[in-house]
């Protein structure tokens, strides 16, 4: 089974009622996540324990340049982050590197499975 992870003091609040439903991940990830796949969607530090929050189908997965992603795209990765400036900001401080519009990602559309 493949995890979506999160940082919790990020995402916590957002995943809990539905209104983050995207995540743009640096890089191409293609090859870990493709459309249909159901993964667990979990909160927690990169390598220690993590809170499953609920399992989720992956609807869409894209890769883009960072200066490709919409409006849309930000907005249900972060509903406070109105800008692709913006955006640059934040995967730059999550990811602790300079990033530029010329960066690809991965835009991972998933909705949540009630169980």
């Amino acid at each position: 089974m493949f995890a979506l992870n999160f940082y919790a003091e990020l995402y916590d609040e957002q995943l809990r009622t539905g209104r983050k439903t995207v995540s743009i991940r640096l890089g191409d990830k293609t090859d870990k996540y493709q459309d249909g796949m159901v993964v667990w969607v979990t909160i927690g530090p990169r390598f220690g324990r993590r809170q499953k929050l609920y399992s989720a189908i992956l609807d869409k997965v894209e890769t883009k340049l960072i200066s490709e992603l919409s409006p849309r795209d930000i907005e249900r990765e972060n509903h406070e982050i109105r800008s692709q400036d913006e955006m640059i900001t934040f995967l730059s401080r999550v990811y602790g590197e300079f990033i530029t519009p010329a960066h690809s990602c991965t835009v991972i559309h998933f909705s949540r499975i009630d169980e």
